[in-house]
């Protein structure tokens, strides 16, 4: 779209609103079919166009309309749900008119002052207008709209796309140091910190635009502007900390320290963007100074100490953050930033230490109030706690109580995490202080008395939920120094059991007293919940200690222990108990905490003293009370569901025998793993995860494959959703899903994993894999003489090869042949087919005879050709493992003529039976070509002499599939053949030789194999039974099952094909033939009737028409026709005037029109009334045998309805049809009035007169009524003024007939009637009956008669 001086844009049309017009129309999803997102391509023409067109738009205008065209074009995302394409057409849009600049000078073009003039009108140019704050920000705040609405596609390339887009704009149009500090933060923060922490894609763009961007909307002294703006980023946590606007409310609560905190954490993410020491040189001294007076801070402003810890524990998570990118290694072009990251890290660390004393003092001061024993009664609550119905539970204190609650637990916070964080880089003994405090207040808390009141239960709340941060933050740090420190807190606990287990005082002492506080029953219902939540985060930091202490290379000696047996039994009773009830929020970790215990009792002693393992009891009752929580999963999220799979089905317990079968009957995880299979078929997400999990432990214990052959038959034929979005999600964003989805059991094949994990192939695949591994498992242990391991293999493979081959002879769909293509049907046979190819690795002698047998029957079933190739493939490879079958089987078939009759006899279709030796020709010839070198020359002469006689078959498809795969084998074998024959030709060498030559040579032959695009050759036996092999045809937008398109197809697609080109080469030979005949002639008594017959049907009056119909042949009328054009018209005698020829041709066709004009009888069938498509074919095929002048219908379109067409037989081609909508029957019957037609009415009543009685006029117009139903146009018709239209009412007379058309309804339609002309005798007319009735062609008959 483009406008040029000599064609300029109207105003009215180019305003404004025009490019957002445009703008969503290329939004539209026909606009964008062409986005897919597949590798990268997130484009289209129709965006480039509309990017182009608002680039030059947005040229011409002033800065201060430019941002506010592109504020209401980025909000057009607020106004439209738009989808990936939409989301990415806009940013491509905004970016685009962002980065087009105005010039403003004399030397403008013509082109664009015209542009300028009919665009802007009143604005002239002159210098760029200055833009307000506010504009500023509602620009920057759109923008910030967009990039929230691309978080949710979770595509790391989509996001990268449409992040750098919208920046592009943010740094085209304005400069950073422009922008208001809280706006700046809040856009900066929104985009996703892949990209902007280190090694992120936008990290220096974003860097860069901070600094200065040096563009030419920017002001003069922009590249020194970005020291403003590193200023204000350092005077932020001065004006944070000692905001005015609580001075005079000097309490604070949870969502006042829920806004603090996200503000600090947008300030500390941008302040790290800028990673430069000398710059950060102010925040350094602000934390010492403030950190270091924190105990002398003013009572009168509470909320100082609050902020300033909250800003400290925003820097220690972002610091975090950077840590953990540099440790995961970067390129080498950015080892500098990581130098710089380890550089900040140990500034921040100093200022930290400097301070932490200082903290510690400060923490238990804040903390005195949670067990300074001072009696506190229950107070009055304010409405805003007690009245409120949902939402976050609220603390149930009193404001004072609240703000001191929230200081301590801050505080708390604060010290535990940058404690934790500074002993990792550093040794000192501030940080032992800070953990004797730590851990004394662990000490505090489980041994504190509990007391009656609510108030004193909110306290006492609150320290555990201080105490899940301080576990959170000591345990991954645990060292020789904390064994010491907890056994100074088990003294204080029970000073007379010194010897006991390291941790069994701190688990058995914190579960008491919490418990004991969840029974008291003060708590309200809604704080219970949040209470059981910190209980379960606090035991799973606790049962993680042996762990974490073990990695840290941390020795208890040989005669202690972490837990006793008698502990983590009581642990465990206390969590399977609790599961059934779990809330959503406890379910994670309570769950983390069993596997943890299951991982200490199957440790062998190393972690529990006097150990005895998991028994059946226990199993049984976890697997009960895991059932149960899985089936109240109200959303299947990954996280859970991973977390139940490997606490429950755990690595150690599975390879327990007892745990599959126990006194005959499914043990406890057989039991389960049905219970998941069986409801992972309503969530795709379960049973993904469940077959990732399975299948790496039936690879480790490939045992107890026996125990689960159905289950693995389940996941074979598991097919629903292809793409799971939140899946794909939850993978990318959230830490806890990433984590438990890695403890699962490892795949056997982690780059097959991560391709299919998000399909609906992934269960599988999986189970594909797993076999494939078997195989080569067994193989190995067999060489290495371990013969029970490879034993143990092959038996599995073998038992689920049988399992699935007696299915698809048995089974109700799998043996079903007589399917849909692409139906759930085709899908299956597709699925266990697969798998079938896979396991053939696992057939055995002891079974051949078996498998041989049962491949026989489904070979000579009707089956689809992509189902039918991995049959082909199955057997290839049966056949070339067992070469003997050849002979003992293989040739048999193509000798046994008897097998074929009987096939035929037992109703065997002979498509079918073509569709089996096509198969057998194919393995066949596949046999030959890859048999080992010295089996071929045997297949050779026993498999070609055989299949040759299939090249003179008289099924097309098998003789074309035959002579592809013959000639494959005569070029591929027949050379090595003439190498060890005779000097003299045998005349057998000389036919295959003959045969061969042909082949090559023949142009339909050839024209076959390039079709083919070496398929053949392409085909490896070994690679095709692989699941590389099988899943590897992956077409992003023609997939179905990874099945790709069979020889068979090709080669059948191929005939089609050519039939369909010789069907046209006949038809234009035929024409052709009858053009020359016209024109060879010679003889002038000659006429040819064929052509001159196809002249007259080509002279029919209708422009349109084609002549591809049925034609309708009177002989006497067209012979009689053809005698007298003859007589008038002798073409044959002029054949040199080609002109002349022209005209007569065209004055026969205008005589023929007027004589079949002539010889319509002059009535019109009105049925635009009748909708019924059946009734209306019936009547245009009735009027077009008695040759009525037209009929009427409401809507023309029914024409090309297929029912219509199929009814009718081409009879509207042959009678003109009117279309006249039932609003215009009346104009329609009143001008037709005023040409002299009569109106008839033709409906049964009470008086009207018989149809074969009636006198018809000359010229008659015959109304059908045909609704069934009363309706307000109908109704129209029995009004006073068009009664008085009807010349008369007429029925039909048949004592077995219906009285009516159409109707079926026994109500009385029309009204009295009088007639118009009253020379004519006619009856009243009252409502109709009406029955209903499908009636042939005679019954209209008479009507036309």
């Amino acid at each position: 779209m483009r406008f040029t001086a000599s064609n300029p844009p109207n105003r009215k049309a180019t305003g404004e609103q025009a490019p957002q017009s445009q703008l969503l129309q290329t939004s539209q999803p026909a606009n964008l079919r062409k986005i897919k997102g597949v590798k990268g391509v997130y484009s289209s023409k129709t965006i480039k166009g509309s990017s182009k067109f608002l680039h030059q738009y947005c040229s011409l205008l002033t800065r201060r309309k430019k941002v506010t065209f592109l504020r209401d074009l980025a909000s057009i995302s607020r106004l439209q749900s738009l989808g990936r394409a939409g989301l990415m057409s806009l940013a491509e849009c905004i970016s685009a008119a962002s980065m087009s600049s105005l010039t403003y000078s004399d030397e403008l073009n013509s082109e664009a002052r015209l542009w300028t003039n009919v665009l802007s009108g009143a604005s002239r140019m002159g210098s760029p207008e200055t833009l307000t704050s506010n504009e500023k920000g509602e620009f920057l705040g759109s923008l910030r709209f967009l990039i929230e609405n691309c978080k949710q596609h979770f595509n790391p390339k989509y996001r990268l796309r449409v992040c750098e887009r919208i920046l592009e704009a943010a740094d085209s149009v304005i400069c950073a140091h422009e922008l208001p500090l809280e706006i700046l933060l809040h856009f900066v923060s929104s985009l996703p910190h892949e990209l902007t922490d280190v090694g992120g894609h936008l990290r220096d763009k974003v860097h860069k635009w901070l600094l200065g961007c040096g563009k030419e909307h920017c002001a003069s002294n922009c590249s020194n502007s970005g020291m403003q703006l590193v200023q204000s980023l350092c005077n932020f946590p001065t004006r944070f900390c000692r905001d005015d606007s609580f001075l005079n409310s000097l309490c604070y609560d949870d969502g006042d320290l829920v806004a603090w905190r996200s503000e600090s954490e947008r300030w500390a993410k941008v302040l790290l963007l800028l990673n430069n020491e000398e710059q950060l040189a102010p925040v350094f001294m602000f934390i010492e100074a403030v950190g270091g007076n924190i105990n002398r801070q003013d009572r009168q402003q509470d909320s100082v100490p609050t902020k300033f810890l909250l800003l400290l524990l925003s820097l220690v998570q972002e610091l975090q953050m950077l840590q953990r990118k540099t440790n995961h290694g970067l390129p080498e072009k950015l080892h500098g930033a990581n130098s710089s990251v380890t550089s900040l890290v140990q500034k921040f660390a100093c200022a930290f230490h400097v301070i932490l004393h200082e903290l510690v003092s400060f923490t238990a001061f804040s903390c005195y109030m949670f067990w300074s024993h001072v009696v506190v009664e229950d107070t009055r609550l304010s409405g805003s706690v007690t009245g409120k119905l949902g939402g976050p539970s609220q603390r149930r204190l009193s404001s004072p109580l609240t703000t001191s609650v929230l200081q301590a637990i801050t505080s708390i916070r604060a010290v535990s995490s940058i404690s934790s964080w500074c002993s990792l880089s550093r040794k000192d003994d501030n940080f032992s202080i800070a953990f004797k405090f730590l851990w004394d207040f662990f000490n505090k808390v489980v041994s504190t008395p509990l007391g009656n009141s609510e108030t004193v239960a909110e306290i006492h709340f609150a320290t555990y939920e201080a105490l899940s941060s301080i576990l959170k933050a000591l345990v991954p740090i645990f060292s020789a120094s904390t064994v010491n420190l907890i056994r100074q807190v088990n003294v204080a606990l029970l000073p007379m059991e010194e010897d006991k287990p390291l941790l069994d005082s701190l688990v058995l002492s914190f579960l008491m007293h919490i418990n004991h506080l969840l029974e008291i029953g003060v708590l309200a219902r809604t704080r219970v919940a949040v209470l059981l939540n910190w209980k379960w985060l606090c035991l799973e930091s606790l049962l993680l200690i042996p762990h974490h202490a073990l990695k840290n290379g941390v020795n208890l000696g040989c005669s202690r222990s972490f837990f006793s047996d008698a502990a983590i039994r009581c642990v465990f009773d206390d969590l399977v108990g609790s599961l059934e009830n779990a809330g959503e929020d406890s379910i994670l970790p309570m769950l983390r905490s069993v596997r943890t215990v299951l991982d200490l009792l199957t440790s062998g002693g190393i972690y529990v003293s006097s150990c005895h393992g998991v028994d059946l009891q226990m199993m049984w009752q976890l697997v009960h009370s895991s059932r149960i929580v899985h089936s109240s999963f109200k959303k299947r999220r990954v996280a859970p569901i991973a977390a139940l799979l490997s606490s429950v089905i755990h690595p150690d317990v599975f390879r327990d025998e007892g745990m599959h079968l126990a006194d005959n009957a499914a043990g406890p995880l057989k039991w389960f793993c049905e219970k998941i299979i069986e409801e992972g078929a309503k969530s795709p997400r379960t049973i993904r995860l469940a077959a990732l999990h399975l299948s790496g432990l039936w690879l480790l214990h490939p045992q107890s494959i026996k125990h689960y052959i159905k289950e693995l038959k389940t996941l074979t034929l598991y097919g629903s959703v292809a793409f799971d979005e939140d899946f794909e999600a939850e993978l990318t964003e959230n830490d806890d899903v990433r984590a438990e989805v890695s403890l699962l059991a490892k795949s056997p094949d982690p780059e097959m994993t991560e391709a299919f994990i998000n399909t609906e192939l992934y269960a599988r695949v999986s189970i594909a894999v797993l076999f494939c591994k078997l195989g080569d498992q067994g193989k190995i242990a067999a060489l290495g003489g371990e013969f029970d391991t490879s034993l143990v293999v092959v038996e599995s493979g073998k038992l689920f090869l049988l399992e699935l081959l007696h299915s698809v002879v048995i089974d109700n769909d799998l043996s079903k042949e007589l399917y849909k293509k692409y139906s759930a049907i085709h899908r299956r046979k597709v699925r266990v087919w697969q798998m079938l190819c896979v396991v053939s690795r696992f057939i055995d002698q002891d079974i051949v005879q078996q498998v041989t047998e049962s491949l026989h029957i489904s070979l000579c079933r009707n089956n689809l050709p992509g189902v039918r190739q991995y049959m082909e493939t199955f057997a290839i490879h049966l056949y070339l493992k067992f070469p003997a079958l050849v002979g003992g089987h293989l040739i048999r078939i193509f000798h046994d003529y008897e097998m074929r009759t009987q096939l035929l006899w037992r109703n065997i279709l002979m498509e079918e039976l073509m569709q089996a030796l096509s198969s057998y020709v194919f393995i066949a010839a596949n046999v030959i070509l890859h048999a080992k070198e010295a089996l071929r020359p045997r297949h050779l002469a026993e498999l070609l002499p055989p299949i040759v006689p299939f090249l003179t078959s008289h099924h097309h498809t098998l003789r074309g599939f035959t002579q592809l795969l013959v000639y494959q084998v005569l070029s591929q074998m027949l050379p090595a053949l003439g190498s060890g024959c005779a000097e003299s030709i045998t005349l057998e060498r000389k036919c295959f030789h003959d045969l061969r030559s042909y082949l090559a040579s023949n142009p339909d032959c050839v024209r076959l194999r390039a079709s083919m695009e070496g398929y053949l050759d392409r085909f490896n036996p070994e690679k095709s039974v692989t699941p590389v092999g099988i899943f590897s045809n992956r077409i992003e937008d023609l997939e179905f099952e990874c099945v790709p398109m069979s020889l068979m197809e090709q080669v059948i697609s191929f005939l089609d094909d050519a039939r369909d080109g010789l069907r046209c080469s006949m038809e234009k030979d035929v024409i052709t033939m009858k053009n020359e005949s016209l024109m060879s002639a010679t003889d002038a008594n000659y006429v040819n009737p064929s052509a001159i017959t196809s002249k007259e049907v080509l002279s029919f009056p209708y422009d349109t028409l084609s002549v591809d119909f049925q034609k309708k042949f009177t002989y006497l009328k067209e012979i009689g026709a053809i005698s007298l054009n003859h007589e008038k018209h002798n073409p044959l005698q002029e054949m040199d005037n080609e002109d002349e020829l022209l005209i007569r041709m065209l004055r026969s066709r205008v005589k023929s029109l007027e004589q079949l004009k002539a010889n319509r009888q002059q009535i019109i069938v009105v049925a635009s009334l009748i909708d019924r498509i059946p009734n209306l074919a019936g009547l245009a095929r009735t009027c077009e045998v008695f040759k009525a002048t037209g009929l009427a219908i409401a809507d023309a379109s029914v024409l090309h309805d297929n029912q219509f067409q199929l009814i009718s037989v081409t009879a509207e081609k042959w009678i003109p049809i009117l279309e006249v909508p039932v609003y215009s029957m009346k104009s329609f019957l009143e001008k037709k009035k005023l040409d002299g037609f009569s109106i008839l009415g033709l409906e049964q009543t009470t008086n009207s007169i018989k149809l074969d009685k009636y006198d018809f006029p000359q010229r008659t117009q015959g109304i059908v009524e045909g609704s069934t139903v009363y309706d307000p146009v109908t109704h129209t018709l029995t009004s006073a003024h068009l009664q008085a239209s009807f010349t008369a009412a007429t029925t039909i007379s048949s004592s077995s007939l219906p009285h009516s058309l159409l109707g079926t309804n026994k109500q009385e339609r029309f009204s009295q009637c009088k007639p118009l002309n009253s020379r004519r005798e006619v009856c009243p007319v009252s409502k109709p009956q009406r029955f209903s009735c499908r009636q042939p062609r005679s019954m209209v008959e008479p009507m036309l008669s």
